[in-house]
């Protein structure tokens, strides 16, 4: 064990490396040379020093969501921000800076004493950091864009060991990279969101018996693809509930088709919307006024680390033909090992490109299609990565060219992730703060250096 102002370093066999090297994901056994725990930017600083004076990369981490594609840690330092959870709200400029450790939960609660919304994932627990250098799709994201649109500030300790500002005005390109680029171009320590002057939405959820699959998400497709409004925001979810005794009884074992929805505007405007929808008989109807800060509920994410598995593919379409296609692979009678799949409404102001965004500037998809399943035994992953590859296999013929970073559960081409020339500057990026690629992300961003 190594300890120094700010930071505690673990290595194998200290007292809390387990505790200290564990990701959200159970599934995944990190193993790295050493975990590093700071307290602050200084604590950030100490452990590069660390890393790079025995020849070793640097991973950065949060909670640990999308640990999957880090891949190998081994000659890796990871350096875990969970101690780094201080949130400040100027309720003037409507801002919140969040320390590397701050999750969701922490900017939402802060923010909703002064009338305040931010950008938040879909759970309480996702880390503000990552969610958001990665893009950051959000329920409110429709009607806001993504949340790398919105940061207004960006610290962090580069490979170098320098402490830097990053904005519109000082070091702008790695300002650009980090909105949208991912966590290769340094340890980011805190970040300056905008926030939006929202208390209540209109939000709950719709179940259907799992029969009805096919009307349902027909509709739910007629009213995402017609005259919709920014302000509304939804997703579908084919779920079959586990037979387990931690299920409720009245769900155990029984399959569903589930409609997330949400609105920024009146109760009146929100029925019209979802009277097609109503028309269908849900089984239950939870559509109701909400305080905006409890959006990070709605989606029932679990809130304790468990061992999942999932990994996205975005769609360009979603044709009666591709509706057809998911439930015979997912739907109540495919016999899948998969919990869920999940149709996530994107486009709005995610999918437009404007002056000043980051590297992520726009989705251009239509949908993000997420299949889910539990992995508790090496068995259950197993049959679980089958059944993941054979949604996307069976919805290909739908899919959009881009992939998106936080979505992304498994190592890609990391060219995918970006259009050509983006991937270009951010590659020229890298090279002139880290060129001898010191520091790691889940998908990184080689230096173009590197290139023989």
């Amino acid at each position: 064990m190594f300890t120094a102002p700010d930071i505690t370093i673990l290595t194998p066999g200290d007292p809390g490396w387990d505790e200290g090297r564990q990701a959200w994901n159970l599934t995944v056994d990190q193993r790295p040379a050493a975990v590093a725990l700071p307290a602050s930017a200084r604590g950030v600083r100490e452990a590069i020093r660390f890393a790079r004076k025995r020849g070793l990369q640097v991973a950065a981490q949060g909670p640990g969501h999308n640990p999957a594609p880090l891949g190998p840690l081994t000659g890796t330092v990871l350096v875990k921000t969970r101690a780094m959870q201080q949130v400040t709200i100027d309720p003037v400029a409507k801002t919140a800076w969040a320390q590397a450790g701050a999750v969701w939960r922490d900017v939402t609660d802060a923010a909703a004493v002064h009338g305040l919304a931010a950008l938040a994932g879909s759970a309480p627990g996702v880390g503000v950091i990552g969610y958001t250098i990665g893009g950051g799709i959000s329920w409110l994201g429709r009607t806001y864009g993504l949340a790398a649109s919105n940061v207004e500030a960006i610290e962090l300790v580069t490979a170098d060991l320098r402490h830097v500002h990053a904005d519109a005005r000082t070091e702008p390109d790695l300002f650009w990279a980090l909105r949208g680029g991912g966590g290769s171009f340094g340890v980011v320590t805190a970040i300056k969101l905008r926030l939006f002057p929202i208390t209540e939405v209109r939000a709950g959820q719709l179940w259907f018996p799992a029969e009805k699959a096919l009307p349902v998400l027909q509709a739910w497709r007629e009213l995402t693809q017609g005259d919709l409004p920014d302000e509304f925001g939804s997703a579908a979810r084919l779920i079959r509930f586990p037979a387990v005794p931690a299920i409720p009884e009245h769900l155990r074992g029984r399959a569903f088709v589930i409609l997330f929805v949400v609105h920024l505007g009146t109760s009146a405007e929100a029925d019209a919307l979802l009277a097609p929808l109503r028309a269908l008989c849900p089984a239950t109807d939870t559509v109701a006024t909400m305080p905006v800060k409890d959006l990070g509920y709605l989606h029932m994410d679990p809130e304790e680390p468990a061992p999942s598995m999932s990994d996205a593919l975005m769609l360009g379409s979603l044709t009666d033909e591709a509706i057809e296609t998911l439930v015979r692979v997912v739907g109540p009678e495919s016999g899948t090992p998969l919990l869920a799949a999940e149709l996530f409404h994107l486009g709005g102001e995610m999918k437009r490109a404007r002056p000043g965004h980051g590297a992520l500037a726009a989705i251009d998809a239509d949908y993000a299609l997420m299949p889910i399943g539990r992995a508790p035994t090496p068995q259950a992953a197993s049959a679980v990565t089958s059944g993941m590859a054979a949604v996307h296999a069976a919805m290909r013929p739908w899919a959009a060219s881009q992939l998106y970073l936080n979505l992304t559960d498994t190592s890609r081409d990391p060219a995918s992730f970006w259009m050509p020339r983006v991937y270009d500057r951010l590659r020229r990026v890298k090279a002139a703060v880290d060129p001898d690629d010191v520091i790691r992300s889940n998908h990184p961003v080689p230096p173009i250096a590197q290139d023989k």
